[in-house]
């Protein structure tokens, strides 16, 4: 039983319209008590649940009023905590929310670790692992379709679908272990035991089939802008960004550096990372530069090759076009605005049978089809799912259910050679534990440890 009460400040530190303080445990409704004085009405907590009210947080010790504050008081278990939990509510200034903060301490409640509230959310059994976890996933989300696939799996989408198979394996260990246990009082295990283990494969293949779509949609892709110098890499980062974000001359060599921005393109979340012109560099500062470039491309998911339609294909990017060899990419013939005629012959040549997209960074135009061809590119063919369906958005549960597949076979083939029961059930006990780390029933506490020290304080 959790018998300490914790606090902490619920919104992101600096000048906001509103600062929470939230307040978790067994002695946050005595505490809230202390701190809020309401303009009209009972004390806080002695009257109904969930209810806000308005009035001033004081310091108990000296009467000093603090700020004029909401407070609302929730009662266990109908709270995020599952406990009692009481929320004051001041202007979102630091120094206010500090101040009231320092007041709930002083009066007994103690500063939370990062992720505690969640925590105890799951320890007090209102969320699953996984859920807590998905709000991690809708904190950082960076897309609407990563948004979307993560309060999914708040709703308890990918948990109901784990437990459905794990289950599965549940009735099967039981009749195994019945089997071994008593063997002359219970039948003996059948093919259609066998036949659900090959359902529970196939539900994990589907989930596991998930994973690159799930990691698209929530950890996003990283982009490279490569080219010759002056083809107009930091006018497309600009104009894809529809900000001057990067530095844009004429002459050639201008960037030196990496220059990298978040956005969204063809849906997905993406690192959008400018280079410097790709030459033989004139000085020790640009070589640097160019060696940065290269360790970009090759790190990046998609590569935006940039060519000048004033110059045409070069030799230069022939070389670079080589030098990618098979790395995923989309050839931007950009600078269309300053030619009469396109040979869009030539290009498809050069590109050889690789996306091109014509484009004027200088004009805004043709941004539309890149954001397309890098879609397209991406899910090589593949059709979104429905955020509907449960989507892996996690390494971690990908590597328990890699964990859980690898056993099943195992308990499958023991089952096909016919090995001993006890051998069976070794092996699907592993799938059971496996499946049962992802919702938490089976995680061990380093393991809970490291997930909950990825959330923010006051979550």
């Amino acid at each position: 039983m959790i018998e300490d009460t914790i606090a902490a400040i619920a919104t992101p530190p600096g000048e906001g319209g509103i600062g929470i303080i939230r307040i978790s445990g067994p002695e946050a409704l005595s505490i809230g008590r202390g701190i809020f004085r309401p303009r009209k009405g009972p004390p806080l907590g002695t009257g109904e649940s969930h209810r806000m009210r308005l009035g001033v947080a004081v310091d108990p010790k000296t009467g000093e009023i603090l700020d004029e504050v909401l407070a609302v008081a929730m009662k266990g278990p109908r709270s995020y905590t599952a406990e009692d939990v009481v929320e004051i509510h001041c202007h979102g200034g630091p120094l206010a929310c500090a101040r009231v903060l320092q007041a709930v301490l002083r009066a007994g409640a103690r500063l939370a670790e990062p992720g505690e509230f969640t925590r105890r959310a799951f320890l007090n059994g209102r969320l699953d692992l996984a859920q807590a976890e998905a709000i991690i996933s809708i904190i950082r989300a960076r897309s609407r379709m990563g948004l979307a696939a993560a309060v999914s799996q708040l709703q308890g989408g990918l948990s109901r679908r784990v437990r459905e198979l794990r289950e599965e394996i549940t009735g099967v260990l039981a009749a195994v272990e019945a089997s071994l246990d008593f063997p002359e009082e219970v039948e003996e295990v059948d093919s259609g035991d066998k036949e659900r283990l090959e359902g529970v494969r196939e539900g994990i293949r589907e989930l596991l089939a998930t994973w690159e779509e799930g990691r698209l949609v929530s950890q996003g892709i990283k982009i490279a802008l490569v080219g010759r110098p002056n083809v107009g890499k930091s006018s497309l980062l600009n104009s894809l960004l529809q900000e001057d974000r990067a530095i844009v001359s004429d002459i050639p060599g201008t960037t030196r550096d990496t220059i990298s921005e978040a956005m969204q393109l063809g849906g997905f979340p993406c690192q959008l990372i400018d280079t410097a012109g790709m030459r033989e560099a004139a000085d020790g500062l640009e070589r640097l530069g160019i060696a940065r470039s290269r360790a970009a491309a090759a790190a990046a998911d998609v590569v935006l090759l940039v060519i000048d339609l004033t110059a045409g294909v070069t030799g230069e990017d022939e070389e670079l076009l080589a030098e990618l060899g098979d790395k995923p990419l989309v050839v931007v013939a950009n600078k269309a605005d300053a030619v009469e005629a396109v040979d869009e012959e030539g290009l498809r040549r050069f590109a050889g049978g690789r996306p091109l997209v014509v484009v004027s960074a200088k004009e805004a135009w043709g941004l539309e089809a890149l954001s397309r061809a890098v879609r397209d590119l991406v899910l090589g063919g593949r059709v979104l799912r429905s955020t509907d369906e449960p989507l892996l958005l996690r390494e971690r549960h990908r590597e328990a259910l890699e964990k859980a597949m690898v056993s099943l076979e195992e308990a499958l083939r023991a089952w096909e050679e016919g090995l001993p029961l006890d051998v069976v059930s070794i092996d699907l006990r592993g799938a059971w534990e496996a499946l049962g780390e992802i919702t938490g029933e089976t995680a061990r506490e380093d393991l809970l440890d490291r997930i909950f020290s990825e959330f923010c304080l006051g979550k």
